[in-house]
């Protein structure tokens, strides 16, 4: 090969490299006169989008525009949508298009809630305000003034007088010793003075613990006249409920004349199923309801829980007392119970209707702005009366979305699988970019490693070596 068609080659090398290196660069950073792909230019400053969605499928995607099944067109998306801006699953709507939509909310508040426990009650009386009255002696029934179950009495009321010959002979002691002690009251020896005494003493509490009543312990006294029949009275206030004898029936201690109840407070007894036994304690807070008396809600307290389960039913009893001073409650009536049960003070309540429950999530919708509504992950407590205490996700504050969010939560899913599929795009892009890049920075490699051979090639054809007698350099 001679001198000039070596020359020739390495120039034409150095060129063509230097085309190569500047070309795409030039190509990459000019918008005018590009087009698209149905082969339209495309204006400069015009934002052209990533492609278009399926209004009623965010996973249905189109990059020209398109129509669906019923005719509606695809929605356009680009890379700078106010919908990509937000955080994702957040919706945006006009003020009209809420009101339209009948957009209900309420504000999240702290107030105490507890969990319900619900049974079927039945109103008995107050064990401990029972009465059942005897006699101590055994005698006939003169005449009888309470004779119908049923009747209120109150205490010291006469109820019947009774004849009893032992009751007979108790007072004629008792006259004797009243009698023996005005005798012997002068006397000058105090022994018999305090033996008089004591035999008064003894013979009055005698008529005493015989329930013979004071007053006509003080008329014997005062008239000494023996009575044939003595008075009994009510040792309560009350309600008759049973009368076990009659006029002229013959009566002793075994006989039960009256039974005796205080019904102004009574116990309600109700049946715990296993499942709700856990969560209830004595102390509890308790409401009834009664179909006998509308409108009205009794509140009581659980005052025992017994420690045996009922074989048949597999519940548990549980006694509840009420206050009845109205006397509304009535015994062997049924009512409708709710225990208060596991109760929380200061718990941030919510609406339960507000709560989305879809999947193992639970989330609810918290107004951001006007029409802004923004999706959040909740963890619920307990929920009771159509109230649910929420653990985690909400404020004392917050304002929820109660009505109209299942709405909400279709357009929320739509906007976060479009951002989504954003977040693919720009991942897509990013990664073609990075892979460009790469191969420029490889290509400038190639190009600095052919240059530098030329170089040497030519630095080695232009070697200083001998010269020819006729001036042509030569080569060693």
């Amino acid at each position: 090969m001679n001198k000039s068609t070596l020359w020739i080659a390495v120039a034409m090398l150095v060129v063509g490299l230097g085309v190569g290196y500047w070309l795409p660069d030039s190509d990459s950073g000019s918008d005018s006169g590009s087009v698209t792909e149905s082969g339209s230019p495309v204006v400069a400053g015009k934002k052209e989008p990533l492609f278009y969605r399926n209004p009623m499928n965010a996973e249905i995607t189109s990059p020209v525009p398109a129509k669906d099944s019923m005719g509606m067109d695809y929605i356009p998306v680009y890379a700078d949508s106010e919908s990509n801006k937000s955080s994702a699953g957040t919706v945006e709507i006009d003020s009209m298009v809420v009101q339209n939509l009948g957009v209900r909310t309420a504000k999240a508040k702290k107030t105490t809630i507890s969990r319900t426990v619900r049974a079927v009650g039945r109103v008995d009386f107050d064990e401990e305000k029972m009465t059942r009255l005897h006699p101590k002696v055994e005698g006939w029934i003169e005449e009888i003034w309470i004779d119908k179950t049923g009747q209120q009495v109150n205490k010291d009321d006469i109820l019947l007088s009774i004849y009893s010959p032992k009751l007979v002979s108790t007072q004629q002691e008792y006259l004797l010793a009243l009698n023996n002690l005005a005798a012997l009251k002068q006397s000058p020896f105090e022994e018999i003075r305090r033996g008089a005494e004591d035999l008064v003493k003894s013979s009055r509490q005698r008529l005493q613990l015989l329930d013979v009543p004071e007053h006509q312990i003080r008329e014997l006294e005062k008239n000494r006249q023996v009575k044939k029949s003595l008075h009994i009275h009510s040792p309560v206030a009350g309600t008759v409920i049973n009368i076990g004898s009659r006029q002229g029936q013959h009566v002793s201690p075994g006989t039960e004349l009256y039974m005796l109840v205080d019904l102004s407070q009574v116990w309600v007894y109700a049946d715990i199923y296993e499942n709700d036994l856990p969560w209830i304690k004595e102390g509890d807070e308790v409401e009834m309801t009664l179909a006998s008396v509308p409108g009205k809600t009794f509140t009581g307290t659980l005052s025992y829980i017994y420690p045996y389960a009922e074989s048949k039913t597999r519940t548990t009893k549980v006694r509840l007392v009420f206050d009845n001073r109205e006397l509304l409650l009535r015994p062997n009536m049924f009512s409708e119970v709710v225990i208060r049960a596991d109760s929380q003070p200061d718990a941030v309540v919510i609406p339960s209707e507000a709560v989305i429950r879809s999947g193992q999530e639970t989330q609810v919708f918290v107004v951001r702005d006007a029409g802004k509504f923004e999706p959040r992950i909740v963890k619920l407590g307990i929920e009771s009366e159509g109230r649910v205490a929420v653990l985690e996700g909400v404020e004392a504050g917050d304002e929820v979305v109660t009505s109209a969010q299942f709405l909400l939560d279709s357009e929320s899913k739509l906007r976060e699988a479009t951002a989504k599929m954003m977040e693919n795009l720009n991942e897509a892009k990013t990664a073609s970019e990075m892979m460009s890049s790469e191969a420029m920075d490889h290509e400038d490699m190639n190009h600095e490693g052919m240059n530098h051979e030329g170089m040497s090639h030519d630095s080695h054809m232009m070697e200083p070596g001998h010269v020819s007698e006729d001036g042509a350099h030569q080569h060693d």
